[in-house]
């Protein structure tokens, strides 16, 4: 009578498939984290420019918390996301000065409750860098209700030019393009 179990030359085969496998798969999986690190901090980009777009749709008052409750005001020239390519620097502002562009010094409100322009800064995911900007290496864009109106850089002026381009990239092999057109459509690609 045979006894039950497996020969050695069965064990080694199994073993030699699994580290086939394994030379296989490792090298992709880190390729696969890269890309969802990429997917991820453009979404998450594209989120944020919604969330200021939304900001200024919905006529968000600032000041909550760092004014006396009442005191909350509509900033004049709406809101805006601010991107510097070098060094890295993505920030949500109130533009309470009307000039459409993201001044770090900026004061909104009036003494004694004064605060800057800056809402919060961003960052994205390790290794994920900006690789190009358009229409230049820093700019801002705003969105001002009730029209919308987008604007870059101070521009509002002609609707077809407020074109805007994000480049994201991981470790110089993929890509990923953020675009915001005239009317205030975001894109991922």
């Amino acid at each position: 009578m045979r006894e039950k179990g497996f020969t050695i030359i069965e064990l080694l085969v199994v073993m030699g498939v699994i580290v086939i496998m394994t030379a296989i798969l490792v090298p992709n999986f880190r390729l696969g984290q890269q890309q969802l690190a990429l997917d991820r901090s453009a979404n998450k980009l594209a989120q944020e420019i919604r969330r200021v777009q939304e900001m200024a749709m919905s006529s968000k008052e600032i000041g909550q918390g760092i004014v006396p409750l009442g005191e909350e005001f509509y900033p004049l020239g709406g809101f805006g996301i601010y991107f510097d390519q070098s060094p890295l620097q993505i920030t949500l502002f109130a533009d309470c000065d009307d000039n459409q562009r993201f001044s770090s010094g900026n004061i909104c409100g009036s003494p004694p409750d004064k605060f800057r322009e800056n809402i919060e800064d961003l960052g994205l995911e390790l290794g994920i860098q900006i690789e190009n900007l358009f229409p230049s290496s820093s700019f801002s864009v705003t969105f001002k209700a009730p029209d919308p109106l987008v604007c870059i850089d101070g521009d509002c002026s002609d609707p077809s030019s407020a074109v805007i381009t994000i480049s994201l990239i991981a470790d110089s092999s993929k890509t990923r393009i953020i675009r915001v057109n005239s009317v205030g459509l975001i894109t991922v690609e």
